[in-house]
């Protein structure tokens, strides 16, 4: 109830940060994540954690020799992924300072990125900052994965990330849609 509460206050402040109005269901978790070859990947970033429903997913798949960290920017979500998931690193920052904060962490180039930011509320320039960091710090083959609510796929932001999607990565697939979630939602699945 704690994590609905905060996720509806934090939408309230500001939608284009949060952009969900309740914690992802386990049937989109199931989506996001169950896509990845976890065996063969060693260097793991999650966008927007949020309350910390993919972050736990991805720790209890990720090989004992991955690096991992999250990235939220607000101290209020970061605060609960920290309580849901203490062996995380969840550091409270923008994801458009990926290299930097990679080269903190001692990651060089990133296997995988699940992401759970609201990106059809993201202004254009956010969008191409955000993933252009992602990009130059992605290895080949690599793999991102992050949710669309369908409401959000008609708007501009939200055609033109798709679009951007296609331009950026050499493959570019979807979920099936996960009905059981508020609103429903599919992943963008890509491949470097």
């Amino acid at each position: 109830m704690r994590e609905s509460i905060t996720f509806l206050k934090e939408f309230a402040k500001d939608p284009t940060k949060v952009g969900a109005i309740a914690p992802s269901s386990p049937g989109l978790v199931s989506a996001m994540v169950d896509w990845f070859d976890w065996p063969s990947i060693r260097s793991v970033v999650e966008f927007g954690p949020g309350t910390g429903v993919f972050t736990e997913a991805i720790l209890e798949r990720l090989h004992p020799d991955a690096k991992f960290f999250a990235i939220e920017r607000s101290g209020e979500m970061a605060a609960l992924t920290r309580a849901r998931c203490p062996a995380a690193t969840v550091i409270e920052d923008s994801a458009t300072n990926l290299g930097a904060i990679c080269d903190a962490q001692g990651m060089g180039e990133i296997d995988a990125v699940i992401c759970g930011l609201p990106w059809a509320s993201f202004p254009e320039s956010l969008q191409a900052e955000i993933m252009d960091a992602m990009i130059g710090r992605m290895c080949e083959g690599g793999r991102f994965a992050t949710f669309a609510y369908w409401q959000g796929v008609v708007l501009p932001a939200g055609r033109r990330f798709s679009k951007r999607l296609t331009s950026s990565f050499s493959e570019v697939g979807r979920s099936q849609t996960v009905w059981r979630n508020l609103p429903p939602a599919f992943v963008y699945r890509c491949v470097k």
